[in-house]
């Protein structure tokens, strides 16, 4: 069966949760972006993670140490091989928490 109507937002989906300025989500909750890098055994990956603006999980380590969360999302990201290669760029990237060695504030470019 077909609808017309429009499909709503995953919200999930970081581009729907934060624009690049910061604003607040038309849906409610105020949230932002913080630059962030981290190296897993093989790769350093820096990108933004989406957070809340301030109370609960507005702190990289609350998101980081979430027991029900299993995976980061990250937008606008650079993946540089620590062995040596070409750096490759993704609008998104969705990383498994176990593979993190670290993570710390990024510079912004």
């Amino acid at each position: 069966m077909s609808t017309d109507a429009p499909t709503p937002p995953d919200a999930t989906d970081p581009g729907e949760l934060a624009s690049g300025d910061g604003n607040a989500h038309p849906g409610g909750m105020d949230h932002r972006r913080e630059r962030i890098r981290v190296e897993t055994e093989r790769h350093r990956i820096i990108g933004y993670l989406t957070l809340a603006r301030d109370g609960y999980r507005s702190r990289v380590s609350d998101v980081l140490n979430a027991p029900e969360r299993d995976f980061l999302t990250l937008t606008e990201v650079s993946v540089e091989p620590l062995s040596g290669g070409p750096t490759e760029l993704y609008p998104y990237l969705t990383l498994a928490r176990r593979h993190i060695v670290f993570a710390v504030a990024a510079a912004e470019d």
